[in-house]
């Protein structure tokens, strides 16, 4: 399986039978799910804590065991945000590209191409 075979639904579907096995429905409420995304996205921050941004992209990558734990990471926002979405009905899909409307009229390419204010 990859990136480009795998639908969002399959992974909805994973992670709702992996929570589904454990009876952890029960305690995936979205106030408990939404702290465990900020935990999670605050363990992933700590591997670039004291890098540059320089060192963030080059050191990090070349790194297997640090790139194997900010994989690990990555993989624990992802399982909770997909929680989440199961557990308020929310289409990634959807509310993906809702945003990105939302986001490309208020930031228009021609205004801020290579700018990030």
């Amino acid at each position: 399986m990859s990136d480009a075979s795998t639908t969002v639904d399959q992974l909805k579907q994973l992670v709702n039978q992996f929570v589904t096995e454990r009876d952890w429905a029960q305690f995936h409420t979205p106030k408990n799910l939404s702290m465990s995304i900020a935990i999670e996205a605050a363990e992933l921050m700590e591997h670039f804590q004291w890098h540059d941004s320089d060192g963030s992209r080059a050191n990090l990558r070349d790194d297997p065991e640090a790139m194997e734990q900010i994989r690990e990471e990555l993989a624990d926002i992802l399982c909770y945000a997909i929680s989440f979405a199961n557990a308020l009905k929310i289409d990634i899909d959807e509310a993906l590209r809702d945003k990105l409307v939302k986001n490309a009229q208020k930031y228009p390419a021609d205004r801020f191409r290579g700018r990030f204010k």
